[in-house]
């Protein structure tokens, strides 16, 4: 089974997110849509067959990186979000909470072998 399958995303802690936007905005042409930058791509084998990847600042008083303490978390684009899970889940990975279905896919967060904080999602995008 193919686990992951590219970077959904990349996020980060700092003091000001909105100075950071506006910064990466004028240095680096990073447009903000509100929850950070979105970049579309499509797959080399498959070219119908679009994707995309986030950037996106958090403040640096965020808990949402928790139990992790690292100032970023990288969110990885999966396949079969509830297979991988079950696997992961005997090979003794910590899965830090239940899988969440939104409107973007499905997504969960595990810990690697160093405690950071990893978010797993399966968008809707997914065969």
């Amino acid at each position: 089974m193919k686990k992951v399958t590219g970077i959904g995303g990349i996020f980060f802690k700092c003091k000001d997110p909105n100075k950071m936007k506006e910064w990466y905005k004028t240095h680096l042409g990073i447009n903000d849509s509100g929850y950070g930058a979105t970049f579309e791509w499509s797959e080399v084998d498959d070219p119908d067959k679009k994707g995309s990847t986030t950037w996106s600042p958090f403040a640096d008083t965020t808990k949402y990186f928790e139990p992790s303490v690292k100032d970023f978390m990288i969110n990885y684009r999966v396949a079969d979000l509830e297979v991988l899970v079950e696997e992961l889940k005997k090979e003794g990975v910590t899965i830090v909470d239940n899988i969440e279905d939104s409107d973007y896919g499905k997504f969960v967060h595990i810990l690697d072998a160093e405690g950071n904080k990893v978010e797993l999602w399966e968008p809707k995008d997914t065969e």
